[in-house]
């Protein structure tokens, strides 16, 4: 692994903006200072004019592998996300056959090994009968535990009061949930397939998810918690209401029930349906103009503790279907920054912000070993951009195995020039090395990060 030095950047930390130069060897951060020798470097990358973010780390993708690679696969998704910026991503258990074991959760450990560009992590799932299994994770080497307690894509559903009970009762683990109450959706449903039979109109998503929907199981996922003292965390806020389900005048550090806002509900609404169609269509759903406004406002009020994407690919066959067939998610790690840096030309965030909720947070909320910072004796996980430089998003620069982007045609006022993993400048405009491939993360298990 060749040394590196980066000078003369406006380095994005810890709520400071710095011009300095970052020396990193072996895969770590050795120092951080002004007028560092360009002679202890194989490498140098004169960043003068571009800012240095810590590598963003995504607590939420489905990279479909194993069992769905016609949709995604951990190699290409991983190369897109590097693409954009993110160095470390935690995926979900709903691939086929759902990650429901520890044997089959290492089995994708060794998957990540072997094509990951970028660190990884998995998320154990849990179902109705595999709280034994549960017991057997490690917390040391496992981001988390999965609960779909809304069903979504895979049949993961865990709806038994008993189990829920014992899950939150029985773990130290941070138990991670998607929050939907499934009669109430199926009721939804019923009443719009009898006023519109199979074609039901996209526009109708968000009421047939509802608010009602996501607060009913959110708000019973926050009792558990505060009834057994679990970690819970609340994946892919979506309405203003479930908002004051969570504190904002305690430190992250201190929080046992925290937050999580995706991309896709921040950037679009309900108003977006009728030119997006199924393209936008996510589960949770995206709702209203006031409630994108009212996330927004909780992840600048830190009721909501991190960012991240969903990303959760399909094919264009698959998402080109009536209502009822074209299945929820869309591609979204190699945009994400840029969306988020799109908010800071706007004015509406910061960049300090931006870090604190994409790169702090993710890494002290899940009290992740030596990342998600720019410190001296962390991994060396970064990311360069060039806010002057624009990029419109076309088909010719997908990256996503699906080959289609919900951002397609938006022109971004920002781009990632060098993306670097662990100490391995793993992608620089526009070019790839895969030479050395991410690392699996480790976890803090009694202490906070």
């Amino acid at each position: 692994m060749q040394s590196i030095l980066i000078q003369n950047a406006q380095v994005v930390n810890e709520g400071t903006i710095t011009e300095t130069d970052v020396f990193i060897r072996d895969g770590f951060i050795k120092k951080i200072g002004n007028n560092l020798s360009k002679a202890q470097a194989e490498v140098v990358i004169d960043a003068a004019g571009k800012y240095l973010l810590p590598g963003l780390i995504d607590d939420q993708v489905h990279f479909r592998e194993p069992g769905l690679t016609h949709k995604a696969e951990i190699y290409t998704e991983a190369k897109a996300a590097v693409a954009g910026g993110i160095t470390t991503f935690m995926e979900m258990p709903n691939t086929v056959p759902n990650t429901v074991t520890v044997d089959l959760l290492e089995e994708k450990y060794k998957l990540g090994a072997q094509k990951s560009l970028a660190n990884f992590s998995f998320f154990m799932g849990a179902t109705n009968d595999n709280l034994e299994e549960l017991k057997k994770v490690n917390p040391r080497n496992v981001c988390g535990i999965k609960i779909f307690m809304g069903s979504s894509t895979g049949n993961m559903l865990v709806d038994d009061e008993a189990t829920l009970e014992n899950i939150f009762s029985s773990t130290d683990m941070l138990i991670a949930t998607h929050c939907e109450k499934d009669p109430m959706i199926k009721a939804n449903e019923d009443e719009y397939r009898e006023k519109y039979g199979e074609d039901v109109p996209i526009k109708f998503h968000p009421l047939i998810r509802s608010r009602e929907a996501c607060y009913a199981s959110s708000s019973q996922a926050v009792e558990l918690a505060k009834k057994h003292g679990s970690r819970l965390h609340i994946l892919h806020i979506s309405t203003a209401k479930e908002l004051a389900l969570f504190d904002n005048k305690i430190p992250l550090e201190e929080k046992k029930i925290t937050s999580e806002a995706c991309i896709h509900h921040l950037w679009f609404s309900d108003a977006d349906y009728e030119e997006k169609g199924t393209y936008i269509k996510w589960n949770p759903a995206v709702k209203s103009t006031e409630d994108r406004a009212a996330i927004f406002d909780a992840v600048l009020n830190d009721r909501i503790d991190v960012i991240a994407t969903d990303h959760a690919p399909h094919t264009l066959e698959e998402k080109n279907n009536k209502y009822f067939k074209a299945p929820s998610g869309g591609p979204l790690v190699q945009h994400s920054l840029q969306a988020l840096l799109e908010f800071y030309h706007q004015g509406k965030i910061s960049l300090e912000k931006i870090v604190e909720k994409a790169c702090h947070n993710p890494a002290k909320l899940f009290r992740i070993e030596e990342r998600g910072f720019i410190r001296e004796g962390y991994w060396a996980d970064l990311v360069l951009v060039d806010l002057e430089q624009t990029e419109k998003v076309s088909k010719e620069n997908i990256l996503y195995k699906c080959g289609w982007s919900p951002f397609e045609g938006v022109d971004f006022h920002s781009k990632i020039t060098h993306t670097i993993v662990s100490g391995h400048l793993a992608y620089q405009n526009g070019q790839f090395d895969e030479k050395i491939k991410g690392k699996r993360i480790k976890f803090l298990a009694d202490t906070v990060a």
